[in-house]
């Protein structure tokens, strides 16, 4: 089940209804120790010294329940109970090069800016350049609002507990939470809370996509049609169909520009490839649309505004508007039953609102909820770190996966044509919001195993990986 993105009031409630259920603060003390413990071997190798920053409070106790449960690592714990004669010995740890760092100095009961004393702690910790693995909150951080208070120290990863905070997904808390994941399995009883944005989880998609029948054929799975490439940017084209086909439809037609026909034909196979022309028909089986990866060029954007926009309103499949083709809209409506998704990038985004990226970037999914109303309550996924799905009054999800390599040119083509070639399934239209968020998952899934693989992963690759995570 997704879990809801709470405040620190909300997660005091939750841990109360925990106590008063019986549950002992000692046994989710030791759980979570565990979940550290467990994440902090992932991080290192065997071998490797950990350092373990202790502080005062909870964070500290699960600090200290993590440094007991490592196997084949050193670790070393350090109490900072008095930050004015703390910093040496913490300059003496710190100049012994541990491979991770575990910060359990503050947790969310910090209310009051640091000392000079504290801050000189963490820009040490900071300037040392060793990763952080930090509990529940980055010390220093505002896990409601996402504000420091005097610095904050900045970790790799940041592995909240229960559920995610808003702070956490602020956008200037970004820098210093790093990688936020969730440990939910801690022993909290069940979450009281509900909220309008919702952290994916893996477990949401067991048994999705469904089992297809043996007897299935190419006709049962769908025929999306994509309208993407020119002069060049001949190679959206060919990511946006290799997307398409890693989802696995029947059949992947692709319509390109006659200047780019060659080099878009000469690197697929499997697809088929025409060329566009506003009097195109589209093959009598197809189920889904994408248009936008890769289109340029004056004449064409003009050619394809009056024909896009009729679509827009009467086209009866699922229809997918991304890269250039999302300037060619205008704001209107679309019959209640059909499909209807944008795939911006914040500066995008900022396009379709007549606004700036920062704008966007403060509050996302106001962003994004303005954005589908705008557009007829359709379907927005709003790229960028930790990816939101949704749409106008309905609740948004936050997408976990994916990392800043996820950066290159043509990984929004590729997740593009993922998402038409799993829309054009007909097992797959009934829930839109479950399929949207499923190819945002596992496009920054495919992307966090590469990454976990090789350093120097390249869009190609990604394209390889593109649907493969469990």
């Amino acid at each position: 089940m997704p879990i809801p993105v709470i405040s620190i009031a909300r997660m005091r409630e939750w841990e109360a209804a925990t106590w008063a259920a019986g549950q002992t603060e000692a046994e989710v003390i030791r759980r979570v120790g565990k979940r550290v413990a467990r994440r902090a071997r992932r991080l290192t190798r065997a071998g490797d010294t950990i350092l373990f920053l202790l502080g005062k409070g909870h964070n500290g106790e699960d600090a200290r329940a993590a440094a007991k449960q490592l196997e084949d690592r050193r670790a070393e714990v350090l109490e900072m109970f008095l930050p004015d004669t703390d910093l040496l010995p913490l300059e003496s740890a710190l100049k012994e090069k541990p491979a991770l760092i575990v910060d359990g100095l503050f947790g969310l009961g910090l209310n009051r800016p640091l000392s000079e004393a504290w801050q000189k702690i963490i820009a040490a910790i900071n300037s040392s350049k060793i990763p952080v693995l930090a509990i529940d909150v980055p010390s220093g951080l505002n896990a409601d609002t996402g504000d420091t208070s005097g610095g904050a120290i900045i970790a790799a990863v940041t592995l909240t507990v229960g559920a995610p905070k808003t702070g956490l997904l602020a956008p200037a808390a970004g820098p210093f939470v790093g990688r936020l994941e969730v440990a939910d399995d801690v022993g909290l009883a069940p979450c009281p809370a509900t909220a309008e944005l919702q952290w994916t989880q893996p477990e949401d998609f067991d048994g999705f996509p469904p089992l297809r029948p043996a007897a299935g054929h190419k006709g049962d799975f769908g025929h999306p049609a994509i309208i993407a490439g020119s002069f060049g940017y001949h190679g959206a084209a060919v990511l946006a169909a290799r997307g398409a086909q890693r989802a696995q439809p029947g059949l992947v037609t692709l319509l390109t520009q006659e200047n780019v026909f060659y080099p878009v034909a000469g690197q697929l196979q499997a697809a088929m490839v025409n060329l566009w022309t506003p009097a195109v028909k589209f093959p009598a089986t197809t189920s889904a649309l994408l248009v936008g990866p890769g289109l340029a060029g004056a004449e064409l954007l003009d050619e394809l505004r009056v024909v896009l926009r009729h679509w827009w309103r009467d086209w009866e499949h699922p229809l997918v508007v991304d890269a250039g083709a999302l300037d060619l809209l205008s704001a209107e409506g679309f019959a209640k039953k059909f499909i209807r998704v944008l795939t911006p990038h914040p500066g995008e985004a900022a396009r379709l609102l007549n606004t700036t990226p920062q704008r966007v970037q403060a509050d996302r999914a106001k962003a994004l909820r303005e954005i589908s109303r705008r557009f007829g309550n359709c379907w927005v996924v709003l790229k960028g770190q930790q990816t939101l799905v949704g749409r106008a009054g309905e609740e948004i999800f936050v997408n976990p996966t994916g990392n800043a390599h996820l950066a290159q040119g043509g990984s929004g083509d590729l997740l593009a044509g993922y998402i038409a070639g799993l829309l054009a399934q007909p097992a797959l239209q009934a829930g839109v919001g479950k399929t949207l968020r499923y190819a945002v998952w596992q496009h920054g899934a495919a992307a966090d195993r590469l990454q976990a693989l090789r350093s120097n992963w390249v869009v190609e690759d990604l394209a390889a990986e593109l649907g493969n995570a469990r």
